[in-house]
């Protein structure tokens, strides 16, 4: 599937933006674009994370996951936000794409496809035998292009969770 992906999705690169590894000068940035998201998925009061919170799940002593920048112009337009995953039937390793954004003046110009192609590639360098991610299903753009390469959505899923109390609850 990976190899297929990455076939899909070509190797040419437009010069008019680079991607680079997130670094903990970013932090406030890539705050900013979290907050971003949250409002294009309809949810501009959802974040409930603080700019430390971020910092230490991407850079503290026990950083969980990673981040890629796509910049131009010297200006940040989108992220992705990622972490390892293990496939337990398997006993292989994944990737795991938690967000994917594009700012909306640099929508349509390939920064999305180049932050996923991004990740398809760091998966298979890192020899994961897969790239999993969830889409919104309000966000129908993002359903198309998905699609668009082949993605196939998982059926017999429902994705459930445990909070606040029934967290508590359950831990009890």
């Amino acid at each position: 599937m990976m190899r297929f992906l990455l076939l899909v999705l070509g190797t040419s690169h437009d010069p008019n933006f680079s991607l680079r590894d997130a670094s903990e000068d970013d932090v406030p940035v890539l705050f900013a674009l979290v907050h971003d998201l949250a409002a294009y998925e309809r949810a501009p009061d959802g974040v409930e994370m603080i700019a430390p919170m971020l910092r230490g799940v991407l850079f503290g002593a026990k950083a969980l996951a990673r981040a890629v920048l796509a910049e131009t112009g010297g200006a940040v337009v989108g992220f992705a936000l990622y972490f390892t995953s293990f496939l337990t039937w398997t006993g292989e390793v994944g990737l795991y794409l938690e967000d994917r954004f594009v700012k909306s003046e640099a929508r349509g110009q390939g920064v999305g496809k180049a932050l996923l192609r991004h990740l398809a590639d760091e998966a298979l360098r890192q020899g994961c035998a897969r790239l999993e991610w969830q889409v919104f299903d309000l966000d129908q753009s993002a359903i198309d292009f998905y699609k668009s390469f082949g993605a196939k959505p998982l059926d017999k899923w429902t994705r459930y969770r445990g909070t606040g109390g029934a967290l508590e609850s359950l831990a009890a």
